[in-house]
This record gives structure tokens, sequence and C-alpha cells, in this order.
């Protein structure tokens, strides 16, 4: 086997082994074992006294991309000698896909554990694939070379994961949301809450997510005011929640965990115990190791619910705690090693506001997507892309991809108020697959923009269960997903909620395949400036309604599938297809 120059990893200890799997190209440190899975699926481990490696290569032909689930992480082939990544419980997820022509996964695999150093990339002197993993002591890994479809093969890696955790996801997880960070920073009052509530129910928005600013009085930004989690901006707070709970809007708040403000009372309490002094944030990284750390946390945080009548917590920064740079434990802490601080932190504020509501959501945020936070977190969102449409489209199916059975947020939507109702239309077709946020003033809009915002809307929520639970098949991640297929979990006898339905999301102008027997709706959302859909590999007659992007009907009729010429569908509209 070649050898690799790795400036920026470690050597494997102990040297490689040759270990056959499958006929895998496989090397592993320590005592390797491996066994069949499934066709083209093998499970590899590695055990050994302190770090043990996992590495294999696959022949780099016909590839396209390098899947992972980071924000930029899609889209290139790495070279071999490329830093690893490194993930853990707060950061990051151990899984990758090298994607070849025709979308299949050349090879995807995922580790059995969240701390895992893992490298990819090219190898310049063979045209081969590396991948390596490594960990402390034992490592499991499963390897795909199925070539089905990335999304099949990730999905499968992504169940393993979930094998006997049970994910109690409250329904309204899965609701569209409005959020009042990019609508009004800090500048949050209750009236201004309540009044966006009301008008975003009337649209269909039936959470609303208060962001920061209600903890504090001071409107510069930063992070001083952290730590207290006093409701200053929100003055008699729990009965401005149930004005909101009238409205039929479930209300969740905003709290930046790992912040303790220099200008707050817990840092006199607690701002001694910290991983880190982020100067420019105006606050200290607490440290979870320590039990009065974890307990002035989950008291602060659990106000919010047991006091307040809150309907859950937007959990934010999570990654912070995860710092190659932490100190070691100071006397007192209770745990040696942060991620089990930050999981029994964690386990504690989940614990506390199931048990005054037992439907409590939490948010978590992309680039904390691990599976070992699957049990605390009840939604996962994008992380900020502001005003930028395909960036959010790209990272709410890579973390879709990954997320298992978490429902996935998109980052909030924004928009300039001048911005035509075929753009707001855009900006939710750019999310279809995820659960979307919305964050601009509702009551400046205009007549137009609302009718498209509540068009769209009312197609997230009619076809959820197809577009946020069906299988997931995008197109070419090097290209940043130019189309996108979600199918409805089956159909006959047994068969799930969005059964015979497929939804296809078009951002570019590419011809839509309409072949199979199995859909009775085909949902095609276009977002592209072409407006002509052309329709392959479909036969039969089925009923065809076009409608714009305020969802006014432009066409009804009827058409034979194998001799369609292509449909006009307008730059956020949509067509439907239904057989008979």
């Amino acid at each position: 086997m070649t050898e690799v120059w790795e400036p920026h990893a470690p050597t494997a200890a102990g040297g490689l082994r040759p270990l056959y799997a499958d006929g895998l190209d496989l090397r592993v440190s320590g005592t390797g074992t491996a066994r069949g899975i499934a066709d083209g699926v093998v499970e590899v481990t590695a055990e050994g006294a302190g770090e043990v490696r996992i590495e294999w290569r696959v022949p780099c032909v016909d590839a396209t991309a390098l899947w992972t689930p980071e924000p930029r992480g899609t889209g290139w082939l790495p070279a071999a000698w490329s830093a690893p990544r490194r993930t853990g419980l707060a950061n990051g997820a151990p899984i990758a896909a090298l994607v070849g022509t025709g979308d299949v996964a050349l090879c995807a695999f995922a580790a059995g554990r969240p701390d895992v150093l893992a490298g990819a990339g090219v190898v310049e002197e063979t045209g081969e694939f590396r991948f390596w993993a490594q960990a402390a002591d034992r490592l499991t890994v499963r390897i795909d070379t199925s070539r089905r479809h990335f999304g099949r093969a990730l999905a499968d890696l992504a169940a393993w994961w979930g094998e006997g955790r049970t994910a109690d996801i409250p329904e309204a997880a899965r609701r569209p949301a409005y959020s009042t960070w990019y609508s009004m920073h800090q500048d949050v009052t209750p009236e201004r809450i309540e009044t966006q509530a009301a008008l975003g129910k009337e649209l269909g928005l039936d959470v609303i997510i208060v962001d920061d600013g209600w903890m504090t009085a001071d409107r510069t930004r930063g992070y001083a005011h952290c730590g207290d989690w006093e409701p200053v901006s929100l003055p008699d707070t729990a009965a401005h929640v149930r004005r909101v709970h009238e409205l039929g809007v479930r209300y969740m708040l905003w709290y930046a965990l790992p912040f303790i403000g220099k200008d707050s009372a817990a840092y006199r309490e607690i701002g001694h115990l910290a991983l880190a002094d982020v100067a420019h944030m105006g606050a200290v990284v607490a440290d979870p190791r320590h039990p009065e750390v974890r307990a002035v946390l989950t008291d602060r945080l659990a106000r919010a619910v047991e006091e307040w009548g809150m309907d859950g917590l937007k959990v934010d920064f999570v990654d912070w705690f995860a710092r190659a740079d932490a100190p070691p434990a100071r006397p007192g802490a209770d745990c040696a090693s942060v991620e089990e601080g930050v999981e029994r932190l964690l386990a504690a504020i989940r614990g506390r506001i199931t048990a005054a509501d037992p439907e409590a959501m939490i948010e978590h945020r992309q680039p904390y997507v691990s599976p070992g936070l699957w049990p605390y977190a009840t939604m996962i969102r994008a992380t900020d892309c502001p005003l930028s449409p395909q960036e959010n489209r790209q990272r709410t199916v890579d973390v879709r991809l990954a997320a298992g059975p978490v429902p996935v947020h998109a980052d909030m939507l924004m928009w300039h108020r001048a911005e035509p109702p075929e753009q707001i239309a855009c900006h939710l077709i750019n999310v279809l697959f995820s659960v979307p946020q919305v964050s601009v003033d509702l009551a400046a809009q205009s007549e137009g923009q609302r009718e498209a915002l509540a068009f769209w809307l009312g197609v997230f929520r009619e076809h959820a269960a197809t577009l946020q639970l069906g299988e997931l098949l995008p197109a070419r991640p090097d290209l940043g997903y130019p189309m996108v297929t979600a199918r409805g979990a089956g159909t006959g006898a047994g068969a799930g909620a969005g059964a015979g339905t497929v939804a296809v999301a078009r951002y570019a102008a590419l011809p839509v395949d309409a072949s199979g027997e199995d859909w009775r709706t085909l949902l095609v959302a276009n977002a592209d400036a072409d407006p002509d859909v052309r329709l392959t590999g479909g036969r039969g007659q089925v009923a065809v309604t076009v409608q714009d992007a305020r969802g006014r009907i432009v066409r009804q009729g009827e058409v034979e599938l194998d001799r369609a010429d292509a449909i006009p569908v307008p730059r956020g509209g949509l067509l439907t297809l239904r057989r008979a």
C-alpha cells in the first residue's frame, strides 16, 4: 500500500495490518474483525491499547464529490493529505460518502461513536480514494460500497446509529415556525412578538421562536448579559406566553447555553469554572464537568417551561463546548471529559423540561449534529445563511441525510421588503424538504408576498409526511443539489403517511422523471427561471394543475405522459399531476 504524506494527522499507532473484508483494500491497527451486514456493506472493528485506526481505499473512478454533513463540506474531492475532520458529541458527525456519476455511493461510511478523527481524500500517486478513522481503544465503522443512491446508503447508516434509540418527537417540531432573529434581532417586546405570532398563525406558522434580546435591555449584540437569563424585555412573562398560546401558537425561547457573560451575576457565581475566556464575546465558556455549573444552567433554562409555560428551548452554541484547548478538570469536577459533562447537562435540561411538559421541544443547530445528541433534541436547524437560498438548500439537505429521526429546520428565511412573490416562493422551495422558519416583519408584507407565503406554507403542511419523512434522493451534490426528490413511504397495505406521493424540487432547467406506477400524486416545485418542465419516462393519462407562486391556478386539464410536451410552470410555481 502506497504511503501517504500526512502533515496534519498522526501516524497510526502500532502500524497497520491487512484485514479481509468483502474485497476491500483494508488495513487496521490493533486487533481487527470484519463481518458482512448486507450486500456491499461490512462492519469493521479495531481494538487495542491507545489509538486504533481503520483505513481503506477504493478506486476513484467516476467520482464526483465527497459528501459530509458539515457547512460547505460537500462538492469537491479533497487530497488524501488534507487535514482530517475531528468530530465529537458537540461538533460534527462521523459520516461521509464518496459520490459517483449517477449519484451512486462509491463508498459511504459511518463510525459507531461520535468522537473520531477521520480523513478522506485522493491518493495522488495511485488515483485511489483513501478513508481512515481513528479513535481511542475501540472503534467500529460501517462501510457501504453497494453503489446504491448515496441518499439510501446514508439513510441506512443513520438508521444504524438510531438502533436502540427512541426518538420522541412532538408533532409541533415539524410545524412551520416564525423566528424573531432576523426580523427583530435583539429588539424584542411582548407586543411585537404577539403581533407577529397572530399574523404568522393566519399564514400557517404554528410556532414562534423568540431569539436573543429577551434577557437584556442592551441592544448592541454581544453575550456579556448571558447567564442569568432573567426576562428583562418580557415583563409578566407567563401572562405574555398565555396570550401567545391563546392564538394557537407554541412558544420557544433562545438560550446561548455555554456563555456566562461577564456582566452577569452568574459570572460571579460560576465564572471561575470556565473552559475558555472568549473576550471578544464578553463572556466565558462554562465548564460542564462541574456539577454546580450544570445545576445553575439547568435551573436557568428549565424556568422557561416550568414557570413561564414555554413549549421549548432553542439551545444555541453547543459546539462552543468542543474545545481542543480545554484545560484539565479542576477539583470538584465529577467527570474527566468535557463531552461527558455536556451530555449530563443536556440530559438534565431535557429531563427537567419534559417532566414539566412531555411535548417540550429543543432546537439544536448545525454543526452540532452528532447522533449522540439525538436523545436531547427534537429539531436541528441549518446554520446561519441569511438571504442565501442555495446555501439554505444545501445545508438542509446535508443535515437531513444524517439526521435520522430528528426533524431538520431551515435557517430563518428573510428577504428585502421589495422581494417579488416569485422569489419568496423560491426561498421556500429551496428549503422544501425541511421545516421552514420565517423571519420577516409580517405586517409589512404586500398582499402578493403574503399570498406566496401562505400558499407554500400550505404545501409544507399538506405534504409534510412526504417532504419530511419520505425517502430523500437529492441529485448532484457536486452541483449543490439542482434537483431533489422525496418519495412517500410506499404504497399498498401497510403503507405509511404520504404513500403514493412523490415531490420534486427543480432548481435548474432539468427534466423530471415521471416513470413508475407507484405514485398517485407527483408534485414539481419550480424554482428555476426556465418555466418549461419536461417530464420523462411516464405513461398514461394524468390530471394536471399548474399554480403560480401565489397559488393561483393558471392551467388545468389532462395530458398523456408519454406524449406530453413541456409543461409551462411559472418561477416559484407548482405543477401537480394526479392519476385517477
